[in-house]
């Protein structure tokens, strides 16, 4: 029983057999994936593939590198996207200093802006940083997210800023990443971080997994994620896996029950 919590299935990259790769998370006995729309174009597809598929939810917003987009019109079309009742968190958002694909102001601006309108919209973020930490902590500081929450998807700085942000109350997500012999940084984090402010993801197509690294990812790869997640605390995957289930629940699904 494993969970995705973060995955991009309304790519171009499953066009072609994208009913095959569900296929294999319901066959994989998967309850629930969230699959996040991080462009206008993709917006109407992650509506569509949500209301087709019991087992995903989404996610709308315009990720760091689109910043440059960003304005009235999209917001709008942002309003419209999350009143339906599967749209269950506001991502990807953030800043991204490594690629600059949008201008450091315009990330800026984009990111405080959405926390705004998620804030409103009581819906929790999903928050992506890269090379910004500093810049990332503080817009978060700055702007109250006690009510709505969040996570800091694909984790990828250190120990001492996990700390940081679980403080906040965010939860860390965890990819493929993991699995890779260089990630001796997030093993670290994972030994700090409480099971109960974990989650687990794909970031599919990118980010596979071994043993399936240098193929296309998909959200049934997931089992890899938590595998390696419970080796590194020592203990069952199948508790890491019910823990997994109800943080999810916990920020995405606020109306369910811990099982």
């Amino acid at each position: 029983m494993f969970i995705d919590s973060h995955c991009h299935l309304e790519m171009e990259a499953y066009d072609k057999d994208r009913d095959e790769v569900i296929k294999r998370c319901i066959d994989e006995g998967i309850p629930y994936i969230l699959t996040v729309g991080t462009e206008e174009k993709y917006f109407n597809k992650v509506i569509d593939i949500v209301n087709r598929y019991p087992i995903i939810y989404g996610a709308i917003g315009i990720h760091p590198h689109n910043s440059k987009d960003f304005n009235n019109n999209l917001i709008k079309k942002i309003q419209t996207c999350v009143s339906d009742k599967k749209i269950v968190a506001y991502g990807e958002i953030g800043l991204d200093f490594f690629k600059n694909y949008s201008p450091k102001h315009a990330q800026i601006k984009a990111f405080e802006s959405q926390i705004n309108m998620a804030k409103h919209l009581n819906l929790p973020v999903i928050i992506h940083s890269r090379d910004a930490k500093d810049e990332t902590l503080n817009i978060i500081k700055n702007n109250n997210l006690d009510q709505t929450g969040g996570v800091i998807h694909c984790f990828s700085y250190d120990q001492a800023w996990s700390k940081k942000v679980l403080d906040l109350g965010f939860y860390i997500s965890i990819s493929g990443t993991v699995t890779y012999s260089t990630a001796q940084n997030l093993v670290d984090v994972i030994r700090y971080v409480p099971q109960e402010r974990i989650l687990s993801e794909t970031d599919a197509p990118f980010l596979t997994p071994h043993p399936y690294r240098g193929k296309r990812n998909e959200p049934s790869f997931v089992r890899y994620v938590v595998e390696k997640i419970a080796h590194i605390y020592n203990v069952p995957i199948e508790d890491v896996s019910k823990n997994i289930l109800n943080n999810f629940r916990r920020l995405f699904l606020r109306e369910r029950r811990e099982v």
